[in-house]
């Protein structure tokens, strides 16, 4: 153990040296893609190598094909940098390497996700009735509802996609805004419905589905299984669409709202833009407003040998059918099982300033951004 702690003491100082250089590093990588693969090993190793020598080599090969996507002048995509606390919880869960399946597999991660789902809730605003489960980022979420969402429109007409798949079935159509995220088709193409399932409806100028129109082409479609998909933050232009009407749409013609909140469902933190968020609580799937759905849509049965709680060996296995219950179970893939250990910490510290300071979640007098060195890193690249 002591080679670890050696190891992993050399591979805090790494962290902690890069970090600290974020405010004036270039922001852009200085190697390619290629050029990073160039400096790697064309065959491994003949043998094992000790842990400084391969952190050593990890650090001066990765190095030039960094982005500073963790500083404070990163102004690319719809991301940011992680707090001091979230990547302080990301090491100890990464140490603790539990798999976060369900609750045989780790009583603790399950015991973590559900308290930050409510957290979450709370912060921005969403019935405590609704389910919560964490994904790795937005295409994962809108395949989640929109499986959900498929599972109980075929139900609703007599098919139960889980047993009899799609062949046969009702046609299902989704209606679209002319501007939505290009997650959407791919979710669909997924889950073996396909593009041609899809109805547009306009967008207005500023990129948010035109609710008015929505009417019409619901109309007109208006016979068997119906999905709607609104979104809470055009991830171009910022706009929302109005979701309390496209809720109450929805509802008349029967339809099943998919909202996808990705990039604008924190407006729900401040006071300054909550109402962009009025009506989210009607939608489909949030969290779940119906939590039976998605879990009746992707739960997970399986048989497995377990030993007795509590005992430190394999003696007294017996059988037992383990379900994926929670909610969020069936939707953990192998790569989250640190992340969702580390997720309660992050939300207390975020989530805990934003119902302190709400304010603060507002929106800034101060420019996104500032011509001159603060942005030299893409500049020296091109």
């Amino acid at each position: 153990m002591r080679h670890l702690r050696e190891g992993l003491e050399a591979a805090v100082d790494v962290i902690v040296q890069y970090r600290e250089s974020l405010p004036d590093a270039v922001v852009g990588s200085l190697a390619t893609r290629g050029e990073v693969v160039d400096a790697l090993p064309t065959s491994l190793p003949d043998g094992p190598a000790a842990l400084d020598v391969v952190l050593k080599e990890l650090v001066a090969v990765a190095e030039p094909g960094l982005v500073a996507s963790a500083g404070p002048r990163y102004f690319g995509f719809v991301v940011g940098g992680s707090t001091d606390v979230a990547l302080m919880a990301d090491v100890v869960a990464v140490g603790w390497d539990q798999m976060a399946f369900n609750e045989v597999s780790s009583p603790a991660a399950l015991a973590f996700e559900d308290v930050a789902g409510s957290w979450l809730k709370q912060i921005l605003g969403i019935p405590a009735s609704a389910s919560t489960g964490f994904v790795t980022g937005a295409q994962a979420a809108n395949t989640v509802g929109l499986a959900a969402a498929r599972w109980q429109v075929l139900q609703d007409h007599g098919w139960d996609v889980g047993k009899d798949g799609l062949h046969g079935a009702p046609k299902v159509t989704v209606i679209v805004g002319a501007e939505r995220h290009a997650t959407i088709d791919r979710s669909l193409r997924f889950l073996g419905l396909g593009e041609h399932v899809i109805e547009v409806v306009p967008a207005r100028e500023d990129g948010a589905m035109d609710a008015e129109a929505l009417d019409g082409v619901m109309r007109a479609s208006r016979f068997g299984p119906l999905i709607v998909c609104a979104q809470a933050g055009n991830v171009n232009t910022g706009a929302f669409d109005d979701l309390r009407r496209i809720a109450e749409l929805s509802k008349s013609h029967g339809a099943w709202l998919h909202v996808d909140g990705a990039f604008g469902l924190w407006a729900g933190a401040s006071s300054h833009t909550r109402h962009l968020v009025d009506g989210i609580e009607l939608c489909g799937l949030l969290g779940m407003r119906r939590p039976q759905v998605v879990e009746r849509a992707l739960r997970l049965r399986i048989r497995v040998l377990r030993s007795t709680r509590g005992s430190r060996h394999c003696n007294g296995l017996h059988r037992r059918v383990l379900d994926g219950s929670g909610v969020g179970s069936p939707i953990r893939w192998r790569r989250l099982r640190a992340r969702i250990v580390a997720t309660c910490p992050r939300v207390r510290y975020v989530g805990s300033a934003a119902v302190a300071r709400p304010d603060r979640c507002g929106a800034s007098s101060r420019p996104m951004l500032r011509v001159g060195p603060s942005i030299r890193g893409w500049t020296r690249r091109h």
